[in-house]
């Protein structure tokens, strides 16, 4: 997500058009609009149109708008998407799904930035930046013949992928905690993730993406309002193919666990036990990869951003880290 604000702030200044790739659900409309609030447009309209849910012979209208008589139906004139973002920022989402008779139309638009509506002869100026998205890959699309070379390259100005989550574990708990903020000022009491739940969503595949995250959470909020979620709470699709990590722990960090602990006379406080237990394998797991967090993870058979965030849970520093944050 650092990396796509980055690149965000790099272009957002321009008037480049940019191309946002990634999966169904990945947040490319989020992306765009992103652009468009860092943009000095960012007082103008931002208008999204899906070009693969408006049927072909509609398409054009809808983008260029009308006159009067145009066609049948067009019992009064109307304005396209070009006209009602001029100033702004017009998002262009699945264009790879665009007709072909389109891509030729629209390629002359960009490449003159003037367009007509349907049935006038009459040309306007398309003052707006063009933001385009897609699912599909492209240049595969182009050898199949069903994309337009041209128009590729015409709007893959600036290119910004956006990784699958699967791909993105270290963003999960940050949008768990962006969703559960967001809901929270909608009157929803904001719910927390307990450790093995958040462990049981690395894990998970997200064939959804950050779409299938929001609506887990908006799910979540509704069913345990302001509560820790435990993994027992999780829909049985996100516990199917949990493999808690304590399981796998490597063998020199096992063997530093005592295998027999007598409770004595006055019992064992067991939440503090395993709690120092824990604290103590992870600390020793980061001394011996020498504080290399991704090494130390897989010592401990864990996911890296579930050891980033025990370790933030037990304040774990590096002492040199230490020393420094505490001057």
């Amino acid at each position: 997500m650092d990396g796509i604000r980055t690149l965000v702030s790099q272009v957002a200044g321009s008037e480049a058009t940019v191309l946002i790739l990634g999966e169904s659900g990945t947040g490319k409309e989020v992306v765009a609009r992103g652009v468009h609030d860092a943009s000095s447009r960012r007082d103008g309209p931002f208008v999204p149109v899906n070009c693969g849910a408006i049927p072909a012979d509609l398409l054009e209208s809808e983008l260029f708008g009308h006159e009067k008589g145009a066609f049948t139906g067009a019992i009064s004139s109307r304005r396209g998407r070009f006209e009602l973002a001029a100033g702004g920022t017009l998002f262009l989402d699945e264009i790879g799904d665009m007709p072909l008779t389109m891509q030729v139309k629209l390629l002359r638009v960009l490449q003159e930035r003037c367009f007509e509506r349907v049935g006038s002869g009459v040309s306007q100026p398309a003052d707006v930046r063009v933001v385009a998205a897609t699912h599909q890959d492209l240049e595969e699309r182009i050898e199949d013949g069903r994309f337009r070379a041209d128009l590729y390259y015409r709007l893959n100005v600036f290119p910004i992928e956006v990784a699958p989550l699967r791909e993105r574990q270290d963003d999960i708990a940050l949008l768990v905690r962006h969703f559960a903020a967001r809901l929270a000022t909608e009157s929803q009491p904001p719910i927390s993730l307990g450790d093995d739940a958040l462990e049981a969503l690395l894990q998970y595949a997200w064939p959804g993406n950050v779409r299938e995250l929001g609506n887990l959470v908006e799910r979540l909020s509704i069913l345990f309002p302001g509560a820790c979620v435990g993994l027992a709470d999780l829909p049985e699709k996100f516990r199917r193919d949990f493999v808690p990590s304590a399981d796998g722990l490597a063998p020199q960090l096992a063997s530093a666990a005592p295998a027999h602990v007598t409770l004595g006379a006055d019992g064992l406080d067991l939440k503090a036990y395993l709690s120092n237990t824990e604290r103590s394998l992870l600390q020793q797991a980061l001394d011996e990869s020498n504080w290399v967090v991704a090494k130390a993870a897989k010592l401990l058979h864990l996911q890296r951003t579930t050891l980033v965030e025990k370790m933030r849970k037990f304040d774990l520093q590096r002492e040199d880290a230490r020393r420094v944050s505490d001057a």
